[in-house]
């Protein structure tokens, strides 16, 4: 009995030990940890606070010549005196209410977020402090980790010691990302309200005040009514907290929020639309931060083009070239121009009208229904790919497909038909019938090929005429269609190519990618095939008077009683291409209803866009033709061509027998005419 009791007490002193021992050891670990994050703390350099945030980054152009610089970097610092009191209680009241009552850390902030954040299982919350996102603004990354966070704590505590309050507030107003491409206060007054930081009411302070947070989803020039929601946010808690009496907040929620209506010069450089396609870019593809490209005095190196951008620039300007809006919505475009051999973006164009830093870029966020334009990806280079020849025939008459019955634009049916005719002529039970001869899933792995964006439910044969579920954008179609001319290899369209330092060290290098979609020999009879529908077919507007190969697309207004009578056409495009560039343009409203129809297609509009962009960026181009396969046989489209002429010569022929035989039978009318009514025919007062 003793002897057990001895050995419990001998396992219970081991065990005492272990685990002293253990909590020692873990104890100096966390010590060790902590001491090297204090210490990385306090390597931060605080006199940096004290220097301008933002550095300029410059866009070059494939020539590797400076062509934009993001000018909306630089800002201007104005003293604590000249910010309204207002303004510093917005800030307080919705960023760090007790801001003059901590050390640089808010305990209760932090508790609070900590149980939050164990509850979620990661950082989720911050509950950062104004000192706080200060520190994090200048010193370190946006990742949420606890060892930034805490080192984001000494730093504060460190910033509290050595600056007084109203100084950091003064630091951080000045230095803080409001929206828009700009930092600091007195920009931010002037970027959305068009006045001086001292000129501006209290609920223009509330929606200044509103924007840290986030300011690209708060942004009144993205959305309005959720820059109002949280502007008035910012007025409950005002009010709440004293800092404004009943009257003035129920006369600030009351107020609409007026903008500036004028575009502020130079903020955002030259070449807008394209500028904002790299941001969109860097940040989406290539994990750059919009704070990292706008503050980094980056070098951003493109594909662009300037005389390519600059044309469709100044053919956007041109409103003869749009259809007539209806309604108060303006008709709303956007083009894309690629290299085919490199997949480099050349230009863009993602809106008509006012430019907004940023905004909804239809070239390349647009998902529409593309109409017959799709027909070359989704029906005919996959049946070139198969087997089929231009010279194949293909039914032209109603058919029940299944349940699917497809119908002729002009609803007119010739029985048989080339499959090089129906193509140029964009006819679509043809199309319809070959996509079924040659199976849906050859169309649908030809377009997932092709990098074009699909549903689950685009598996069926309306597949053959553009009826996607979602859609596809400008830019998915022209790096698409890129194959046609580089024969059948699809170069992946990018805009940027290297991103260095301003002292010329390299963050990124981007490695061309492509992918072999289609046999060389194939993709060139595409061209060929192409070729006519521009030359004899729907696409004759676009015609350059050099080698010039495309599609036309027009997709009909949504099947409900909505639009029952209504005449018009919901989107229209053209992609097209030369042996140099490839170009996508879609035309079409932002938001269709009755009121709001175009009266377009595919070749009208489109067509005469396209033709005026490449027209001007051509210009000063050597004429050459496309790339022609060593084994490609020209007798197989010239037996094609050849046909379509003699029966084309053969309809005329009929067509003018028809009319003279219809001519003799009136003169054999009126000659009778005139043998029983004499006084008939002649003329009278």
């Amino acid at each position: 009995m003793k002897r057990q009791q001895m050995r419990k007490q001998k396992q219970k002193r081991r065990m005492i030990k272990s685990t002293l021992i253990t909590a020692t050891l873990v104890f100096l670990i966390v010590a060790a940890v902590f001491t090297i994050i204090i210490s990385k703390a306090f390597e931060v350099d605080l006199s940096k606070l004290e220097e301008p945030l933002p550095k300029p980054s410059v866009i070059f152009d494939k020539n590797g010549e400076a062509a934009s610089e993001l000018t909306s970097a630089r800002f201007t610092t104005v003293p604590l005196s000249q910010v309204p009191d207002e303004l510093i209680h917005a800030i307080i009241a919705v960023e760090d209410q007790r801001f003059f009552d901590h050390w640089g850390v808010d305990l209760r902030g932090i508790t609070r977020s900590a149980w939050r954040n164990f509850r979620a299982g990661s950082v989720v919350e911050g509950g950062s402090t104004i000192t706080q996102q200060l520190a994090k603004n200048l010193f370190f990354t946006h990742d949420r980790t606890y060892d930034r966070k805490f080192r984001e704590v000494v730093t504060a505590y460190r910033i509290e010691r050595k600056y007084s309050k109203e100084a950091i507030l003064e630091l951080y107003l000045n230095q803080i990302y409001f929206g828009e491409g700009t930092w600091g206060i007195q920009n931010a007054a002037k970027i959305y309200f068009g006045k001086d930081v001292e000129e501006i009411t209290i609920s223009e302070a509330a929606l200044l005040a509103a924007l840290p947070k986030a300011p690209t989803h708060y942004s009144p020039f993205q959305n309005e009514q959720k820059a109002k929601e949280r502007r008035d946010l910012v007025l409950f808690l005002l009010h709440q907290q004293n800092y404004i009496d009943e009257t003035e907040y129920e006369q600030s929620v009351s107020e609409a929020i007026v903008l500036r209506d004028w575009e502020i010069d130079g903020l955002r450089g030259k070449y807008p639309s394209y500028v904002d396609y790299v941001i969109e870019e860097a940040i989406d593809k290539y994990g750059f931060s919009e704070e990292d490209i706008l503050t980094g005095g980056l070098h951003i190196f493109t594909q662009m083009d300037p005389d390519v951008q600059s044309a469709i620039e100044i053919t956007y300007e041109n409103d003869e070239l749009f259809p007539t809006q209806t309604g108060d919505q303006l008709v709303q475009s956007a083009s894309v121009v690629i290299d085919p051999y490199s997949g480099g973006v050349r230009g863009l164009v993602g809106y008509r009208g006012k430019h907004v830093y940023r905004g909804f870029n239809r070239a390349t966020q647009l998902k529409r229904q593309p109409g017959s334009a799709i027909k070359p990806l989704a029906v005919f280079a996959p049946a070139l790919e198969n087997g089929f020849k231009p010279t194949s025939m293909l039914i032209d008459q109603k058919t029940d497909f299944n349940g699917y019955s497809p119908r002729n634009y002009n609803d007119r049916y010739q029985g048989r038909v080339s499959l090089y005719n129906s193509l140029i002529h964009s006819i679509n039970v043809p199309a319809v019938a070959l996509l079924h001869e040659i199976g849906v899933g050859e169309g649908i792995d030809f377009l997932q090929k092709s990098n074009i964006p699909l549903h689950q439910d685009d598996r069926n044969l309306s597949l053959a005429l553009g009826g996607f579920t979602k859609g596809v954008s400008p830019l998915e179609m022209a790096q698409a269609f890129g194959m046609f001319p580089n024969l059948g290899t699809m170069k992946k369209a990018h805009a940027i190519t290297k991103i260095t330092s301003s002292t010329g060290e390299i963050l990124l290098e981007v490695e061309e990618e492509e992918v072999q979609v289609m046999k060389p020999e194939n993709a060139y009879t595409m061209t060929r095939m192409l070729m006519g529908v521009v030359e004899e077919g729907t696409g004759k507007n676009a015609a350059l008077g050099r080698p010039t190969a495309g599609k036309t697309g027009t997709t009909q207004l949504p099947n409900t009683g909505d639009f029952q009578g209504v005449n018009g056409v919901r989107d229209a495009w053209f992609v097209g291409y030369s042996p140099e560039l490839v170009t996508a343009v879609w035309v079409g409203y932002d938001k269709v209803d009755p009121s709001h129809v175009m009266q377009s297609a595919g070749g009208n509009h489109p067509a005469r866009i396209f033709q005026t962009i490449m027209s001007s960026a051509l210009q000063d181009t050597v004429i050459s033709p496309f790339l022609k396969p060593t084994n490609y046989r020209e007798e197989v489209l010239k037996e094609t061509k050849k046909k379509e002429q003699e029966k084309r010569k053969e309809k005329e022929t009929d067509k003018k027998k028809k009319e003279k035989k219809k001519e003799a039978e009136k003169r054999d009318k009126r000659g009778k005419d005139r043998e029983n009514n004499p006084g008939r025919g002649r003329g009278r007062d």
